[in-house]
């Protein structure tokens, strides 16, 4: 009987410690991908901003050479009459 009882606390116990270890090795191993995907993502996320930055920047400079040269036109022709 106390063979019995002692061969179900070992597998009890080598149960629950396999349950317990478990995340621990699957949370161990490296996994590139997730790392990689997560650095792209970073990467396509500056280059967008970097994008918007510049067609603002372009934006801004054709609206300041619009002005500038509608500013010039009136006076160009109050110069001309």
């Amino acid at each position: 009987m106390l063979q019995f009882k002692t061969k179900k606390m070992t597998v009890a116990l080598s149960v629950c410690l396999s349950i317990l270890l478990s995340p621990v090795v699957t949370q161990a191993e490296p996994t590139s991908t997730g790392s990689t995907a997560s650095r792209q993502a970073a990467d396509q996320k500056a280059a967008l901003a970097k994008k918007a930055a510049a067609q603002k920047k372009a934006a801004e400079e054709k609206a300041k050479a619009e002005q500038a040269q509608k500013a010039e036109t009136p006076k160009e022709e109050h110069a001309t009459e």
